[in-house]
């Protein structure tokens, strides 16, 4: 079968996003994607888009798998996140041994999810390999996953913490993901007693690319910074759009003009329009200018790194503001299930409490325009 070429994993994105959208609430009632769904993104690519081709992958440009999570977001937070989170851990395939990274993406279902480890997990060195045990959480997309990442701190060693891979069926995957945003993203925790698992399935996040290109310079942490604030920004901007049209039709009770006709509510939109569109536009520039450096320099310069994180925490709080405005406009009618905006409102709350949201991210930019050295998540 002739592989598609980027515009065609597009508009393959756009398919799928819409049966995506056909089964939203069923997605958010099961929390997790459902098999027969997730089975058929996997088949079309969905979760290897970032592997090399030379490992089983896709390989599709950067600015194109910005685009296809926001097509994602339009239909759903929760499957947009998942689509983020397993594809940009992917682009760890090629820091791992070939053979390793075969074996998992070299399968059309082959998937991987990870989350960060509690404070007891621990690798004991042991011949050819290392006993693992330890605890993780939030693990997006382990229902649909075939493969856990897990990073642990190695008895007797100091310094960076190696990342362990292992089959699903090895570790104990425990469902403690009760929640009210992202609630479709199966962001469960995992446990593993005593497992073994082989030097070849070990490797530092900080080696560098086996593989030219790129996609594999960029260091996760501004990805998953631009993706979190592009579905933030696409859940916002759907927020909006449903509040301009029910402020078109809605009179409110003890207010005796209807909604189209107050300065108040033109006000509101206008302003929050102005606010998504420059943040929007602020993000996706600094994504553009993170693919620039990849390309034209081989490497992440710290002046890019800090726009990234500048730009991604602004986006995921902006995003925040708008949505509240629109929740404001709805009423009492915001608070149903039923209601789309009352899902991307739960959503995009989670989000902002993720790590890439936090507010003290701005210190790490303070840092560096005061010339003090730049600290944070980079």
């Amino acid at each position: 079968m002739k592989s598609p070429n980027f515009n065609e994993y597009i508009d393959l994105a756009r398919q799928l996003a819409a049966n995506v959208a056909d089964r939203a609430d069923e997605i958010e009632e099961s929390r997790r994607i459902p098999a027969d769904l997730a089975g058929e993104m996997a088949d079309a690519g969905m979760f290897r888009l970032l592997v090399p081709k030379s490992l089983g992958g896709e390989e599709i440009d950067y600015p194109s798998f910005v685009e296809i999570t926001r097509l994602f977001a339009q239909a759903d937070g929760s499957t947009a996140w998942c689509i983020s989170q397993n594809n940009i851990f992917a682009t760890d395939a090629a820091r791992m041994l070939p053979g390793t990274a075969l074996e998992i993406w070299g399968v059309p279902r082959g998937i991987v999810t990870n989350g960060p480890p509690s404070s007891d997990t621990v690798a004991i060195p042991t011949d050819g390999g290392y006993r693992l045990t330890g605890h993780w959480d939030f693990s997006s997309g382990s229902s649909h996953s075939t493969w856990v990442a897990a990073r642990s701190r190695v008895e007797g060693r100091k310094g960076e913490m190696p990342m362990f891979l292992m089959p699903k069926s090895e570790v104990m995957m425990l469902d403690r993901w009760d929640v009210n945003g992202l609630r479709g993203t199966a962001s469960f925790s995992f446990e593993a007693d005593d497992v073994f698992v082989a030097d070849s399935h070990v490797y530092m996040e900080s080696d560098p690319s086996r593989v030219p290109g790129p996609v594999y310079v960029l260091p996760k942490i501004p990805m998953f910074g631009i993706g979190f604030a592009t579905i933030a920004l696409t859940l916002a901007r759907q927020c909006l759009d449903d509040a301009v049209e029910i402020a078109r039709s809605k009179t409110q009770r003890n207010i005796i003009s209807a909604m189209v006709d107050r300065t108040t509510v033109h006000q509101e939109i206008g302003e929050s329009e102005a606010l998504i569109r420059a943040t929007d536009a602020y993000v996706r520039q600094s994504a553009e200018a993170m693919w620039k450096s990849a390309c034209g320099n081989g490497e992440l310069d710290m002046a890019t790194r800090i726009e990234v994180r500048m730009a991604a925490t602004y986006g995921i709080r902006t995003a925040v503001e708008v949505v509240d405005t629109a929740y404001d406009m709805f009423g009492a009618g915001a608070i149903f299930k039923s209601t789309p905006i009352q899902r991307r409102w739960q959503d995009i709350h989670t989000i902002a409490q993720q790590i890439q949201g936090r507010k003290t991210n701005y210190e790490t930019a303070g840092r560096y325009f005061l010339g003090l050295g730049a600290t944070g998540m980079l």
